[in-house]
């Protein structure tokens, strides 16, 4: 999976082979929103990344903190997108700690209230006098 120039790769395409996004649009246009910072820079999504690049990508809630170890320019099985890069272990526990955070909110919250049903409005309309 290595990359065959061997020197650098657009951001838009080692994003999207890492798996960060679905697709290479998604990547582009997460670049283009400022959602993934190379080196502490907004860049475009053109810019070519190498080995030693730190990236900050902010998809959703989840902020990811990792530094490129491998280039590649074609998606792979995850095991291998997950070899491209190695995430910042401090990050990495903050985003589970907010993941576990959002569940247990989740967990905790009341269900939307649903539409009556036929038998709640006749009651509903019985109440009103509008039998």
């Amino acid at each position: 999976m290595q990359s065959p120039s061997g020197e650098s790769v657009r951001i838009d395409k080692w994003l999207w082979a890492a798996r960060f996004f679905k697709t290479r649009t998604l990547a582009a246009a997460a670049v283009n929103g400022g959602k993934v910072h190379l080196n502490g820079a907004r860049v475009k999504p053109s810019r070519g990344v190498k080995p030693g690049d730190r990236l900050a990508i902010l998809r959703g809630e989840d902020r990811y903190e990792v530094e490129i170890v491998q280039l590649s320019e074609r998606r792979g099985p995850a095991t291998a997108a997950q070899a491209l890069y190695a995430e910042n272990e401090a990050a990495r526990q903050a985003r589970e700690t907010r993941a576990q955070e959002r569940r247990f909110e989740r967990a905790g919250a009341v269900a939307p209230a649903q539409r009556p049903d036929k038998h709640a409005r006749r009651r509903i309309r019985q109440l009103r006098g509008h039998d």
